[in-house]
């Protein structure tokens, strides 16, 4: 029994160096943070624009052919929140390799 003592003292020092991260993963995991919020930024910017760009499609509607003027629409937000999805999911895949 005298033996366990030192040897929990030694598996928890271990497990608490272990536990660490050294200076340098610190900054590599703040920089891979730091990439995955301009990404979901961009992400926002994206959306944002592609929505502005089907209101503006929207407002030059002339009211002759209103359909083709909403698909028009319809499409500039489609593009836009694929292209912002696709922003999300690479700031995601950048989180995960932290």
């Amino acid at each position: 029994m005298n033996y366990l003592k030192p040897v929990l003292i030694v598996a928890t020092l271990a497990l608490a160096l272990t536990a660490c991260d050294s200076p340098r993963e610190e900054r590599r995991e703040q920089v891979l943070e730091n990439k995955a919020d301009l990404a979901e930024k961009k992400a926002d910017i994206v959306r944002n624009a592609g929505e502005a760009k089907a209101d503006r499609i929207e407002r030059q509607d002339p009211g002759i052919d209103s359909r083709a003027t909403d698909r028009a629409a319809e499409a500039a937000r489609d593009t836009s929140e694929s292209r912002a999805d696709r922003l999300e999911d690479k700031s995601d895949r950048i989180r995960e390799a932290k």
